[in-house]
């Protein structure tokens, strides 16, 4: 029996998945993979972190899907994108600050550390941002403020308005320090 592709419609994708699970996800899985894997990489993972973000991602997708808990408004290689872009971010910020740890230095011998001087250009860039951009930043990423809170602050009708609005934002910071070496912010 042929498994149908599905649309964007959860409810098609609920079919699919209780008609053929396996083929369905195995579908899904050689579709969003190459996707994942160029993220990744890009951002300093491996290919079997892009493996196992994308394994969670899509338990995440099937059991809000077969449970009947999920209405997509993208398609479905958009929001496993999201998961695993979503917990890449974080397990690339807790392996930073794993690593982020140095050594005492020897005794008599006394460096300034570079990162105030580097965080504090960072800052600089922000703050040219202007107000809105930087006060949606610093709540995201300094405080971790969820989206569905600064949509509400902020006044986006929407969470996805107030997500492209800091994606926007970060874009902006990105171009800004761009010509910036990574050295610079160890």
């Amino acid at each position: 029996m042929e498994v149908m592709e599905p649309t964007a419609a959860t409810t098609d994708w609920r079919v699919a998945l209780l008609t053929d699970r396996e083929k369905t996800l195995t579908r899904l899985y050689a579709r969003t993979y190459p996707m994942v894997l160029h993220y990744v990489k890009q951002h300093g993972g491996t290919e079997e972190d892009a493996q196992d973000l994308l394994q969670d991602a899509m338990i995440v997708f099937y059991e809000k899907t077969v449970l009947d808990q999920l209405t997509l408004t993208a398609s479905v290689s958009t929001y496993l994108m999201g998961i695993c872009k979503n917990r890449w971010r974080r397990e690339f910020e807790k392996r930073n600050r794993r690593t982020g740890l140095q050594p005492e230095p020897e005794e008599g011998i006394w460096e300034e550390p570079e990162t105030e001087q580097a965080s504090l250009k960072l800052m600089d860039y922000v703050e040219q941002l202007g107000e809105r951009c930087k006060d949606l930043l610093v709540s995201v990423y300094y405080f971790g403020q969820r989206m569905e809170e600064l949509a509400e602050r902020y006044g986006y009708r929407t969470v996805h308005s107030a997500t492209v609005q800091k994606y926007k934002c970060l874009e902006r910071l990105r171009k800004a320090v761009s010509h910036l070496s990574i050295g610079q912010f160890k």
